[in-house]
C-alpha cells in the first residue's frame, strides 16, 4: 500500500516550502498547491492521505473549501492553519468538517501530531461520540461565568469586548481564562477553542 500523501494547499510560496521541506524530513510524502482551485482540479486523481490548508488565501478561501470537500465526500481528513485574527474561520472550519486546526506560528512538532492524529483517526462515529462525551464531561466543570468567557473567547472576540458585554473588568476576564485553561487541561487558547468545537458537534 502507497504512503499517505500530505496535500498542502497555501498561497504563500514560502510556507509551502517550509512545509513541504519540514515534512519531507519526516519521511513524508507531499503534494503542494497555490490554490484551493489548482487543489481541487486534482482532485479526480487524489492520492489517499490529509489535507492541510490555510484558510485566508485569494480566490476560494479554506473554509469554503472545507465545506466543498464535504459536499462532494471526499474522506481526507483536513487540517486548517491559520493566522490569529481567523480563529473564528478556524471554528467554522471544524464545524465544516475540519479534523483540527493550528494558529500560526505553531512548532513542528505540533503540525506532526497533527498529521500523524489525522492519518490514525479516521473519524469513525463511535470515537467521535466518546471523545464529545469526555469533553463535555470537561467543559461541564466550568463554573457558568467561566461558561460566559469561554463563549466569548470561542466567538474570536478580545478580553475587553467580553469585560464589556459581561460587566466585569478585563482582568477578571484574564482569571477566567487562566481558570479555564487549568481545568481544561487546554495547553494553548486554539487547543481550547477545538475541544469546545468538538464537543459541541
Amino acid at each position: 500500500m502507497a504512503d499517505p500523501v500530505i496535500h498542502i494547499i497555501d498561497d504563500d510560496e514560502a510556507m509551502r516550502d517550509s512545509l513541504d521541506f519540514l515534512l519531507d524530513a519526516a519521511s513524508m510524502v507531499t503534494r503542494t498547491y497555490a490554490s484551493a482551485d489548482d487543489f481541487l482540479a486534482q482532485i479526480e486523481t487524489l492520492e489517499p492521505g490529509c489535507i492541510i490548508t490555510d484558510v485566508r488565501m485569494p480566490g476560494m478561501s479554506g473554509l469554503e473549501l472545507v465545506r466543498v470537500l464535504a459536499e462532494r465526500g471526499v474522506p481526507h481528513p483536513v487540517i486548517v492553519i491559520t493566522a490569529h485574527g481567523d480563529v473564528t474561520m478556524a471554528v467554522e472550519a471544524m464545524r465544516a468538517g475540519a479534523i483540527d486546526f493550528l494558529e500560526k506560528p505553531f512548532e513542528d512538532e505540533a503540525l506532526l501530531g497533527a498529521i500523524r492524529f489525522a492519518l490514525s483517526n479516521a473519524p469513525r462515529a463511535d470515537q467521535n461520540q466518546a471523545e464529545r462525551a469526555r469533553l463535555l464531561a470537561i467543559l461541564e466543570t466550568l463554573s457558568p461565568r467561566e461558561q460566559d468567557v469561554l463563549q466569548g473567547v470561542v466567538d474570536g472576540k478580545m478580553n475587553k469586548v467580553i469585560a464589556f458585554e459581561l460587566g466585569i473588568s478585563p482582568r477578571t476576564v484574564e482569571v477566567y481564562r487562566a481558570n479555564m485553561m487549568s481545568k481544561t487541561g487546554a495547553r494553548s487558547l486554539s487547543e481550547l477553542v477545538r475541544m469546545v468545537t468538538l464537543a459541541r458537534g
